[in-house]
């Protein structure tokens, strides 16, 4: 058994995804997805490939980031969304369900493996997950809870953790979105977009800090999170930005260093790195969906 700093240092990697390679030069930087797709959700794995969730029925796209060329690696069904995803070391992918559940996906075949129930309730959107230690920690935007499931594909061990302390749930609006584990893989990091504030999350207690933000007001509109060392990165759905922070040793500070923004981006919402680019899905809230909508996710350098 892994001792606590060694153990603490194995869930801070598997929480960030960290890439070993780096993406060539001769790459793609830009990807189609199939029309009408109504992607939020990308995940990309130890080897090189992106994995992008359906709003429309759930389905799960597996792209080969090396050509751009991808085929559907689960088909979905009716009544299943697929939003916030993390491809795990295990080999398997944690995506959140929106309607109360999350789910697991075997990365290779896109079997659905588990579905978790996460809430019986109606009016729950179950967003964004991270990976911490050995638990899948999913976001559900419309409550104050976080739910960590079990990682493995196994069932049952639903944890529901109420979100105490700073924390005050807003009605009728989005509040926690993405999420993703402290620098010392000890807590959760997480951003609520109304009105666009980060938090950090006691696992054990669900006790809520509110982090100082230093250089910008807020991170209006924040949706995924991605975080390399003490670097964070907001994504900033309707600013078309990604905002990138220094957090200060204890995460009580985000101090503003600078922000990313591309022509390309059409209302990104998620984000997942490979080597030293991060791949976005342009989700085109504000463009009305039909069957032909072109959708696409897009690279910048970091």
């Amino acid at each position: 058994m892994l001792g606590g700093a060694a153990a603490a240092a194995l869930a801070v990697t598997a929480g960030t995804g960290t890439a070993a390679a780096s993406p060539a030069a001769d790459w793609p930087t830009e990807f189609p997805l199939p029309n009408g797709w109504l992607p939020e959700g990308i995940a990309i794995g130890r080897g090189p490939y992106a994995y992008l969730g359906s709003r429309a029925n759930g389905a799960i796209y597996r792209t080969d980031l090396r050509t751009g060329r991808g085929r559907i690696l689960f088909a979905g069904g009716t009544g299943l969304i697929s939003v916030g995803l993390k491809a795990g070391s295990d080999g398997l992918l944690y995506v959140a369900g929106n309607t109360g559940v999350a789910r697991v996906h075997d990365a290779r075949t896109g079997e659905l493996l588990v579905t978790h129930q996460l809430s019986e309730a109606t009016g729950h959107f179950i967003n964004d997950v991270t990976l911490l230690g050995g638990r899948a920690w999913f976001t559900d935007s419309r409550a104050a809870f976080l739910y960590g499931v079990p990682r493995g594909g196994r069932t049952g061990g639903i944890r529901t953790l109420p979100l105490t302390g700073d924390w005050v749930q807003l009605p009728d609006v989005n509040n926690a979105n993405g999420i993703v584990a402290t620098p010392d893989g000890r807590g959760l990091i997480v951003v609520k977009s109304t009105p666009g504030e980060l938090y950090r999350v006691d696992p054990g207690s669900g006790h809520a800090t509110k982090i100082a933000l230093a250089g910008q007001d807020t991170v209006l509109n924040g949706d995924g999170l991605w975080r390399i060392g003490r670097t964070l990165y907001v994504v900033q759905n309707r600013l078309n930005l990604i905002s990138v922070w220094d957090l200060d040793e204890r995460v009580t500070t985000a101090t503003l260093r600078r922000t990313i923004t591309d022509p390309r981006f059409d209302v990104p919402t998620t984000a997942a790195r490979f080597g030293d680019r991060l791949y976005l899905v342009n989700a085109r809230f504000t463009t009305p969906p039909t069957p032909e909508t072109p959708y696409n996710a897009v690279a910048v350098s970091i």
